[in-house]
């Protein structure tokens, strides 16, 4: 075996370590992979005093990312329709709009509550319990959803 073979076979089989070593490396670790996702806290429907067809549900969405969490639209197995709306005091009147999405910015929150934004949720499939949990899917402009657990309560006195 001559001495240009040699080199040429160590040369290959340095290139071959270097990329294998390369490709371990470049995978990013399992917890980096993972994204992030806003996160629903402190949910809760307003128990109406007498059956309604139409309820609100409040709460805390907290977008702790690096980039927005725009939600475009919501829907509940316990509901016929959920969407998202926000009462405003135009000229001196209360008045209440569908909101096409809701933006949470990079390490924000979007506050759910009376008087402002707020859940509509709309023809209840049953009556609802005091106690009980309705579960909430948001989906998000890109495509992904988050879900969000929200508490029946009554309305305070």
């Amino acid at each position: 075996m001559n001495v240009s073979a040699i080199r040429t076979g160590l040369m290959l089989v340095a290139a071959m370590a270097a990329s294998a070593v390369f490709s371990i490396e470049a995978k990013p670790p399992a917890a980096a992979a993972k994204a992030c996702s806003a996160q629903v806290r402190e949910g809760w429907v307003r128990m109406p005093p007498m059956q309604m067809p139409m309820m609100a549900g409040f709460g805390r969405i907290e977008n702790r990312c690096a980039a927005p969490a725009i939600i475009v639209g919501a829907k509940s197995a316990a509901f016929g329709d959920v969407s998202l709306h926000e009462t405003r005091i135009v000229d001196g009147v209360s008045k209440m709009r569908a909101l096409p999405e809701l933006r949470i910015p990079p390490d924000g929150a979007a506050i759910l509550k009376p008087g402002g934004m707020h859940l509509m949720l709309m023809q209840p499939h049953a009556p609802l319990k005091e106690g009980s949990r309705v579960a909430v899917e948001f989906q998000l402009k890109d495509g992904g959803s988050l879900l969000g657990e929200f508490e029946v309560r009554k309305a305070a006195p």
